[in-house]
């Protein structure tokens, strides 16, 4: 059997053919993750659609459940979960363009002479093993703090709104605000489930909403180096 080391299969690159193929894969890299970020940007505005009709419902009528805002928060909620995964793919093609432009056109533009990294090492490892640079966790909460937390809001204000002014419950209340908590609380309850259970819940989502937004470890940085980033 032959024992002799495999070597490497192709050639050596001329300087020339160098640049080119880092030239074409660079605009690969550019169209990939101009890709993902359109479906980020598709899933927001599904976000912000369902946010405006929920909210148009909810609050043009009295005959409409407040409910309707609940079920808002789950949709909203569900497209933050799908958007958080299409993240994970498009940080890894924006980690890759942002490597090219500060360890490569950089220095063509503005060369440091102190300037040493191993980028093309670390590039060279993620197209043979392509990994997810940040989990599912960091993604939630990136996304979180860049939009989705404020959609939550707008809803939870919504909720608030609806459950303590009457005339939006019931037809023929004079306009105002309850007098109580407690009609706000009972105003609250879901078919057979009591308000109060119903505002714990969702008092205890939007808590651990804002612990996974701002308390989420792990989370140092987007890579970006930069205050231009998504």
């Amino acid at each position: 059997m032959n024992d002799a080391p495999a070597t490497p299969v192709g050639r050596p690159l001329s300087p020339g053919e160098l640049v080119t193929v880092m030239s074409h894969f660079h605009r690969a890299e550019i169209a990939r993750m101009a890709g993902w970020r359109d479906r980020l940007d598709r899933t927001s505005n599904w976000a912000i659609t369902v946010v405006a009709a929920m909210l148009s419902v909810s609050l043009s009528t009295a005959s409409a459940h407040h409910g309707v805002l609940l079920f808002a928060m789950l949709l909203v909620l569900l497209l933050l979960w799908i958007e958080a995964r299409r993240y994970r793919f498009f940080d890894v093609y924006r980690a890759r363009v942002r490597q090219f432009e500060r360890h490569y056109f950089a220095q063509i533009f503005s060369p440091r002479p102190d300037f040493a990294s191993d980028w093309l090492l670390i590039l060279g490892e993620s197209l043979r093993t392509p990994k997810f640079l940040v989990s599912q966790r960091v993604a939630l909460a990136r996304r979180l703090r860049r939009n989705y937390l404020h959609m939550m809001l707008i809803l939870l204000l919504a909720w608030i709104l609806k459950l303590s002014t009457p005339s939006l419950i019931d037809q023929g209340v004079p306009v105002g605000f309850v007098g109580t908590m407690r009609e706000a609380v009972g105003a609250a309850a879901l078919g057979p489930i009591p308000g109060v259970v119903i505002v714990a819940v969702v008092a205890l989502l939007y808590a651990v909403l804002l612990a996974a937004a701002f308390l989420t470890p792990g989370d140092d940085g987007e890579l970006s180096f930069g205050d231009v980033h998504v």
